[in-house]
């Protein structure tokens, strides 16, 4: 049965006075035919200290996304695994850090880092097929080849996922929908250290920018055209 429009994790924190406001944004959401998977900044940092309370690890790993990352990921397994079944471009971003230039995604404190911290997580290794680009700023257009892949391969949507939901993440699908590409966000492979700045956002992008959602949706379109494919990088 298909979610209705506004069936999504913002529901405990929008007002009914916000949802009236916010109305002639309602419509159909879709996948266009020629969709890729672009993964944001899954890297070991966001899951350092395991699946507990983000606040209870911000004295030795301040950058974690603690339990908001690692109940994302099952849900990331699965539009990942399902993605590959058919054939769908999967790339990845990562940060790539110059702090002697003073050039960072964000403009919060650096903290203590390790050699690993910008490797993608051990649970969704990249595979031979898949892309890997590095970024400097929070958005995965900015200074980096993307664009150019995307429009060799005749993308037509981008299918959003991992952190922060309000900040590389969003950054990037604002840039996705400004050249021109339909943009999907996958609610349950998004995530951030705060959950209000998760839902607020993913409100907000739903409205204006990109289609909210859930995984199951995701996975139940791929899964209904048998024998369908897409591209190849």
């Amino acid at each position: 049965m298909p979610h209705s429009f506004e069936d999504h994790c913002w529901q405990d924190i929008v007002s009914p006075d916000v949802l009236r406001i916010y109305e002639a944004y309602i419509r159909d959401t879709y996948i266009g035919s020629r969709p890729a998977i672009l993964a944001i900044d899954l890297y070991n940092k966001a899951y350092r200290g395991g699946g507990r309370p983000v606040v209870n690890l911000l004295d030795k790993y301040p950058s974690a996304c603690g339990e908001n990352a690692w109940n994302a990921i099952e849900p990331t397994r699965q539009l990942l695994a399902v993605a590959r079944e058919h054939s769908v471009p999967v790339i990845y971003t990562t940060q790539v850090e110059r702090q002697q230039q003073g050039v960072r995604a964000t403009s919060r404190a650096v903290d203590a880092s390790h050699d690993d911290d910008f490797e993608i997580f051990a649970e969704f290794q990249p595979q031979n097929d898949d892309l890997v680009i590095g970024k400097e700023r929070a958005s995965a257009f900015f200074g980096t080849p993307l664009i150019a892949y995307l429009q060799k391969m005749n993308i037509d949507t981008v299918i959003v996922c991992g952190e922060s939901t309000s900040g590389c993440v969003r950054a990037s699908a604002v840039d996705a929908y400004s050249y021109g590409f339909h943009v999907v966000m996958a609610e349950e492979a998004c995530f951030d250290r705060s959950v209000l700045s998760h839902k607020v956002n993913l409100f907000d992008l739903h409205h204006k920018y990109a289609d909210v959602m859930h995984v199951e949706e995701v996975v139940a379109h791929f899964q209904s055209k048998e024998g369908w494919s897409c591209v190849e990088i």
